[in-house]
């Protein structure tokens, strides 16, 4: 190395192990967390200690509104946001653009399959970190002029809010519903993928598959992790858009908050949600953002 080199270039093996690092621990972690708790709305159905809701359907409703009070409520969620998800996002996304603008992958010339997993990776960070940034805007952030019928997201109204989000007002298909499915669709795969095989090259960077039998063994687990991911998304998604029922999602989540914070409390919330779906009013973002009054629990043991 000669003093002409840049910053990337000098220390391009430990920025690489750094990069695949936080692309496989506090963000892949958290994914694999995040979609197995929004499929719970599939095999929830199957929790035979879900006492709130008698249909199967209801049950999935009910497992997933539950594992989302659990998560808002954990302590200092904030912080936790910032220092295990955001930064490491951050991170990987601005070194990831710069390997990516410094790297070559020669698919139009050769083709070969690695350098065709390579380009798919690039393109998966771009697409899946623009869905990254729409999902928290829309959800997180209550960008609600992003989401069809200006639906706020609330976790007081986990399920029906993300039906609406992804359908249309009341859970009613709609067409800007269809376009922003589709593209969950794409940011979901896409996200998956990206991870499923960083996941494969981060055991190349680390130095831990170093022959090709490995590489290929390892690959496999890969693939199998990535199908497994792959299922819970899409299931998550099929979930919301074709299985949970909007009104029985409300009812449902109703009933949960009033087992938990009392009936006064449930119709303080349903004053400042008078006008749902008709979402975008000052009233209905406070109420989406109001801290938890303190915890319960919502199934039985």
């Amino acid at each position: 190395m000669t003093d002409g080199q840049g910053f990337l270039q000098r220390h391009y093996h430990l920025l690489r192990r750094l990069h695949s690092l936080a692309g496989v621990v506090p963000i892949g972690a958290f994914m694999i967390i995040h979609l197995t708790t929004n499929s719970s709305v599939v095999w929830g159905a199957l929790n035979g200690r879900a006492h709130i809701a008698e249909s199967a359907a209801g049950r999935g409703i009910e497992t997933f509104q539950h594992e989302v009070h659990f998560i808002n409520n954990l302590p200092l969620l904030l912080l936790t946001e910032i220092g295990v998800l955001w930064l490491p996002i951050a991170f990987h996304a601005i070194l990831g653009v710069a390997f990516a603008l410094t790297g070559s992958n020669n698919v139009s010339r050769y083709g070969y399959q690695g350098n065709k997993r390579y380009a798919l990776q690039r393109l998966t960070g771009y697409i899946g970190f623009l869905f990254i940034v729409y999902h928290v805007a829309t959800l997180r952030w209550g960008w609600s002029f992003l989401t069809p019928a200006g639906t706020t997201w609330s976790h007081y109204y986990a399920a029906s809010t993300l039906a609406a989000a992804l359908k249309g007002a009341a859970g009613q298909w709609s067409v800007a519903g269809v376009i922003v499915s589709i593209g969950y669709f794409i940011g979901v795969s896409a996200l998956v993928f990206h991870f499923a095989n960083g996941l494969w090259t981060a055991a190349i960077t680390w130095g831990l598959t170093i022959s090709q039998a490995a590489q290929r063994r390892w690959g496999y687990v890969c693939s199998c992790v990535g199908a497994v991911l792959m299922l819970a998304g899409w299931s998550a998604l099929a979930g919301f858009l074709f299985v949970a029922d909007y009104d029985e999602a409300v009812q449902i989540e109703e009933r949960m908050v009033e087992q938990m914070y009392g009936h006064e409390y449930l119709l303080e919330l349903k004053e400042k949600f008078a006008d749902r779906p008709e979402i975008g009013r000052s009233a209905v973002r406070q109420a989406a953002t109001r801290p938890y009054p303190g915890p319960a629990p919502l199934i039985e043991e």
